[in-house]
């Protein structure tokens, strides 16, 4: 008795003992767990999210460039993604996620504790399941680009899910961590990042319009993006889907019907890959990008924490004042006019080669400018080793007017191919206000992309001469003076053309007939140093040299610094700089950015409606006068105008002014040497004007646009320095071919 006494009261000891133990053993691990998740929650093992960064995790989010109507012209994109918010989401979307993801989403508060230990259960046993909540997925979407596979590893990934899941559902509402869960989501293929792309991307819609079958599959992609792609896999595809509609129809999402229904059908792709140049105004889009950039470093507006916006990655909205209609109404007039134009340009070409004498080192400069001349040369390859790899022929697709086309083509071909396209560059700008609603660089971003716009500076011929006469009316002269119009030399310049409309010419006929011979003898008069500091004044950026020949366009400017300086004629001698940006807001919608317009006051009032008035006579009568006839627009509103041509037809170019828009035209191939060999095809009238005039017809015959009825305004207390009536009568049959070439030796050394 007293041994078994003895062993009861040693056990009694020992539960005493283990039952201390586990306590201590409880509360230490409680109190590890504890610092562990406290450690966990601070960053010690893994940086988290902070809530600045929630919404937009890595600020990988695109950048839009918002048209005055505030419709998409494009994105600047890393990951091409856009934010919706919950409103924006189709019902469906919301449904077959949480029917498939998450069915308890609504009544747990992060982690799905069931769920979880069931996971645990069938992990266990070898039967993998899933068991992340909508909010655990979201949590691993903010701290990280992928789910670790090394076992450790994901187990500390797990644990820095649960604790930013539980903060989210702490700090955000169910329909908020919805959205944002849409907005992170990464579709895989396509650099598709987010909802709104998707839905564009597959379906070409957007996240509010997707139908049921459509929501299933984008949810449905989710499991893996590749293995369940329409597009690499469209029978597994419809598989995954449907199983997402049985699970919305279980979970009473759809009714017996609609699931029947929606899983019978086929997947009605409508792909839309999105690329850089996609949308319109893409020449625009680039210039501005750029234009951006240049102008935040001038201001140095940077974000809170002091570091540079990225406009790939920071979501912002850049509004511009480029107006949705009239920019595909300025691109579809290019296209109409310069696929006819390229048809003339090509039959000259077909008997002649344009690359003989000097012509014949375009093409080595032109292989030399090229990214696959820079990669070989990378590769230490020497000039002829370089020159045999551009004479093999190798993959290409080319630019044609009815689509691309996919070919074998050797590269020094192709290069040949593609400097034989001309280009063309069209702006059009409210004169009053600076702002630029219509902006096309190019004949086709992808496969040129230089901007000939503004970053292209081309010799501007009798586009020039307007700021000659401008500078002697402002300076005392009269439209309605005469002036000689015959043929001089001044010192070692001896201008050429053909006499046209009279000798002597008042100032308002020589400019109606693009008279050089009086262009000549005025700035000879007045002086070229004034009329070039008078073109500076005016918004020329480009070199303006103080030699007479400046009369007849014997320098180079962009379309950008040509329309802007029009537009002060317009608007009664007010030079306002072109306004490409109106403001920018960061991604909460914050304005960081608002462009302060620039103006100079150029010319005297009465001098600017006198320019007005005499280029309304090269409309109505002189070398733009096919703009009335039917073929070219067949206008009638208060039109002027100004035409160009270059030497050897290399350049030609129209500038429409229009009491409401200024608009220019630029025509020419990207070298000089490439030509139309007769005026009559490469002057400005032929090669320019007809897409003002197309691009007009548009304008006005789209009543919401509300352009055509103003007429040009008359300064305040009317002309009182000249008379604008000359009452001369200059017989004129039909368009004159314009007198515009230039001697060689035209800037006068």
């Amino acid at each position: 008795m007293k041994r078994e006494s003895k062993k009861t009261l040693l056990t009694q000891e020992d539960i005493k003992r283990y039952t201390r133990n586990f306590w201590l053993l409880f509360f230490s691990v409680v109190v590890i767990a504890c610092i562990f998740i406290l450690s966990v929650r601070v960053g010690m093992f893994g940086k988290l999210p902070s809530f600045q960064e929630l919404e937009n995790p890595k600020s990988n989010l695109a950048s839009e460039i918002l048209s005055d109507d505030l419709k998409v012209l494009g994105t600047y994109y890393r990951h091409n993604r856009s934010n919706v918010k919950y409103s924006e989401l189709s019902p469906h979307l919301v449904n077959a996620l949480i029917a498939t993801e998450d069915k308890r989403f609504y009544s747990h508060s992060g982690i799905d504790y069931s769920r979880t230990l069931t996971t645990v259960f069938h992990t266990l046993t070898g039967n993998k399941q899933g068991g992340s909540t909508i909010t655990q997925q979201l949590a691993l979407n903010l701290f990280s680009e992928r789910r670790e596979r090394n076992t450790a590893k994901r187990i500390m990934q797990k644990f820095q899910e649960w604790v930013t899941a539980v903060r989210l559902e702490r700090n955000y509402t169910k329909e908020e961590i919805i959205t944002m869960y849409f907005n992170t989501v990464d579709f895989g293929a396509y650099n598709t990042y987010g909802i709104k792309s998707a839905a564009r991307t597959y379906f070409n819609s957007t996240p509010a319009e997707l139908n049921a079958e459509e929501a299933a599959m984008l949810v449905g992609m989710l499991k893996g993006t590749s293995l369940y792609s329409p597009v690499k896999a469209p029978e597994r595809a419809i598989v995954r889907r449907n199983t997402v509609l049985m699970n919305m129809e279980k979970q009473n999402f759809l009714t017996q019907s609609e699931y029947a229904k929606a899983k019978e059908s086929p997947i009605n792709l409508r792909l839309r890959i999105s690329n850089y140049g996609e949308g319109l105004a893409p020449y625009f889009r680039a210039v501005l990008k750029e234009e951006i950039k240049k102008e935040f470093k001038r201001l140095s507006i940077t974000k809170a924490d002091g570091s540079a916006y990225d406009l790939d990655r920071d979501g912002l909205k850049v509004y511009t004042p480029i107006n949705y209609a009239m920019q595909q109404y300025a691109e579809e007039a290019q296209k109409e006019w310069m696929a006819k134009l390229q048809r003339d340009f090509d039959r000259q070409y077909k008997t002649a080669d344009p690359f003989k004498g000097d012509n014949a080192k375009l093409l080595i400069t032109g292989m030399r400018r090229s990214d696959r001349y820079r990669m070989l040369k990378e590769e230490d390859m020497t000039e002829e080793q370089i020159r045999a790899e551009f004479d093999k022929k190798v993959p290409m697709t080319l630019f044609t007017y009815k689509g691309n086309i996919d070919t074998m083509m050797t590269p020094m071909d192709s290069i040949r191919y593609n400097k034989l396209f001309l280009q063309n560059a069209v702006m059009s700008m409210e004169p009053k206000t600076g702002h630029i609603k219509a902006w096309v660089g190019g004949i086709s971003f992808e496969h040129f992309k230089f901007d000939h716009v503004k970053l292209a500076e081309r010799q501007v011929g009798s586009t020039a001469k307007p700021f000659t006469y401008a500078y002697a009316i402002d300076n005392g002269y009269s439209p309605c003076v005469s002036v000689p119009n015959h043929l001089q030399t001044y010192g070692k310049w001896t201008p050429r053309g053909t006499a046209n409309g009279g000798d002597p010419i008042t100032l308002k006929n020589a400019l109606k007939l693009s008279q050089n011979f009086a262009s000549a003898y005025l700035i000879n008069e007045v002086g070229a140093a004034n009329v070039a500091t008078l073109t500076k004044k005016m918004g020329i950026t480009s070199e303006v040299p103080p030699y007479p020949s400046i009369a007849l366009g014997a320098y180079e400017a962009s379309v950008y610094d040509m329309v802007g300086a029009y537009s002060a004629f317009v608007n009664h001698g007010t030079w306002i700089e072109p306004i490409m940006i109106l403001r920018i807001e960061d991604k909460n919608g914050t304005p960081i950015y608002e462009k302060a317009p620039h103006v100079v006051k150029a010319l005297n009032s009465e001098t600017a409606y006198a320019m007005v008035d005499m280029l309304r006579g090269v409309v109505d009568g002189g070398t733009g006068s096919r703009l009335r006839r039917a073929e070219y627009g067949g206008l009638t509103q208060p039109i002027g105008g100004k035409t160009g041509t270059t030497n050897d037809n290399s350049d030609a170019w129209f500038i429409g002014v229009t009491p409401e828009l200024v608009t220019g035209v630029w025509t020419g191939a990207e070298d000089r040497g490439i030509r139309f060999y007769s005026m009559a095809s490469g002057q400005g009238a032929q090669a320019a004007l007809p897409i003002f005039g197309l691009y007009m017809k548009k304008v006005y015959a789209d009543k919401k646009l509300h352009y055509g009825d103003a007429k040009f305004e008359m300064p305040e207390g009317g002309i009182t320095r000249f008379e604008l009536d000359c009452n001369q009568f200059v017989p004129f049959m039909g368009a004159p071919i314009e007198n515009e070439e230039l001697n060689d030796n035209r800037l006068g050394f």
